[in-house]
């Protein structure tokens, strides 16, 4: 779209049937514009022309310090005027004169309530969760971080969605190349339409063809304001109920909000256990593929027999059968999340139990097998992060494929090649693989191990941040016996 004046911009808009141009009102050979659909907070619009026919006497052009509205603005150009009137404000002009409007922000709000987290839930701690309202993320944001030092640096983006999106920082702690990374990508971005923040993340990601993940999406107000105050940069989208976080690092992307709201030897054997819990849901199917066709020595002799009489009516290789399972529980897990939440469980627990009974009575698949593909679905549910758990549904799909052809060697080459590309990846510039790759031995304090919050009094190395002191480190008061023994 070509640069329009205001008077073809009103005549654009004019061939729409929401688009009113009120001159019943008008006094002083005033008129007003405004899409009807947009704008509906009509109390304040009476307010407006009540107010205007009481102050016949103050000029439209001084009329913005007076009227009973706030955040009123001007316009002279037919892109500002678009602008204003697609998010729903009160345009106020004279009749004769297209070059200056005033524009008030009556938009009619329209949305869901603030309620839990769907994807991203924990037992304890806030269960807010961002909506699709920018103002009302925003809010939940800055009740978290309360200090004149959060910045919020607003832009529209999108040539015909013309959409706001909010950088959040924090002033005097971001590093300023990153924030300059941030802003350098953003202004880089050319495209039509975005209407959620993950649209976004395909454009400034480092590396938009690898499956993994370089920035976080969360829905959390929590995990964004810990975030921020690491010194972290956070997209968030009008229309989105997701907020962008990065740098981060692949770690990051099996911690939940509960290791830190649990205690510190609580929350460290759970995620710990979930990382664990990862790793077997990648390989456990390809080690199994590689040890019935390559390494038989390597199963204790009792356990073989039970393995060979469950795999002695299956009429093909293994690989044919770990596929027919591991396909089958893909297949129930889209549906299951495509359907209605009710229909959805049903499917997901009654179609799992029939159709892994039916196979194994069919000797489609040994029943072992189906205890490991079981197994492998619950351990890739244990992900907290919604993008890393479809990461790793398709990861272990090429495991599978070279433990068929090369055995151990083939899952050896495949791990060698996931390293090798995760070494190779970043986010906003920063290791994928920190603080693993390059080491950064203080910053273990929270990555692989989650230790007490008294001894994390830095921020991570990596992040090269403004101010790296987070609180100042007391000496640890022992407790007094209240009862002597």
């Amino acid at each position: 779209m070509g640069k329009m004046d205001i008077q073809s911009t009103i005549a654009t808009l004019s061939k729409s049937a929401d688009f009113v141009v009120d001159e019943t009102h008008a006094h002083q050979s005033l008129r007003y514009y405004y899409l009807s659909s947009l704008m509906r907070d009509k109390h304040s619009f009476h307010k407006v022309i009540e107010y205007i026919k009481t102050n016949k006497h103050i000029p439209i052009k001084e009329l913005s310090g007076h009227l009973p509205i706030e955040r009123v603005e001007s316009v002279h150009t037919g892109e500002e005027f678009i602008t204003q009137i697609m998010r729903g404000a009160l345009l106020i002009g004279e009749q004769d004169k297209h070059d200056s409007f005033l524009a008030l922000p009556l938009k009619k709000h329209d949305g869901r309530e603030v309620t839990i987290t769907e994807n991203e839930y924990t037992v304890a701690g806030p269960k807010e969760g961002f909506i699709e309202d920018l103002d009302v993320n925003l809010n939940l944001i800055r009740k978290r971080i309360a200090v004149p030092e959060l910045i919020v640096d607003e832009m529209t983006v999108g040539r015909l969605s013309k959409s706001r999106l909010a950088m959040i920082y924090l002033e005097g702690i971001v590093d300023d190349q990153l924030l300059q990374t941030v802003k350098q990508r953003l202004a880089d971005m050319d495209y039509d339409e975005f209407v959620d923040i993950t649209q976004v993340s395909q454009f400034i990601t480092d590396n938009p063809n690898s499956p993994f993940a370089q920035l976080l999406e969360t829905e959390r107000p929590d995990r964004v304001a810990s975030s921020v105050t690491e010194g972290k940069v956070v997209l968030v989208l009008d229309g989105s109920p997701l907020a962008l976080i990065g740098p981060t690092n692949l770690i990051e992307f099996f911690s939940s909000p509960d290791d830190y709201y649990d205690q510190w030897p609580v929350g460290m054997f759970i995620r710990l256990l979930r990382i664990c819990a990862v790793i077997f849901s990648v390989i456990a199917t390809s080690f199994y593929i590689a040890i019935t066709t390559f390494h038989h020595e390597l199963i204790p002799d009792d356990l073989l027999i039970t393995m060979v009489a469950t795999r002695i009516e299956v009429p093909y290789p293994p690989i044919v059968e770990v596929l027919i399972l591991e396909l089958t529980i893909e297949l129930l897990r889209e549906a299951g999340a495509r359907l209605p939440e009710r229909i959805g469980q049903t499917i997901g627990i009654v179609g799992g139990i029939v159709i892994g009974t039916a196979i194994v009575e069919a000797s489609l698949a040994s029943s072992v097998l189906l205890i490991i593909v079981a197994l492998t679905a619950l351990a890739s549910f244990t992900t907290p992060i919604y993008q890393m758990g479809n990461t790793i549904r398709l990861l272990r799909f090429p495991f599978i494929l070279l433990a068929q052809i090369y055995g151990f060697i083939g899952i050896a080459i495949c791990l060698l090649l996931c390293i090798h590309h995760l070494l190779t990846l970043k986010s906003f510039g920063h290791p994928y693989l920190t603080p693993v790759y390059p080491l950064r031995i203080k910053d273990f304090k929270d990555s692989f191990f989650r230790l007490p919050i008294w001894v994390q009094g830095k921020r991570p190395e990596t992040l090269r941040t403004k101010k790296q002191d987070r609180f100042t480190r007391h000496k640890k008061v022992k407790a007094k016996q209240d009862i002597e023994e």
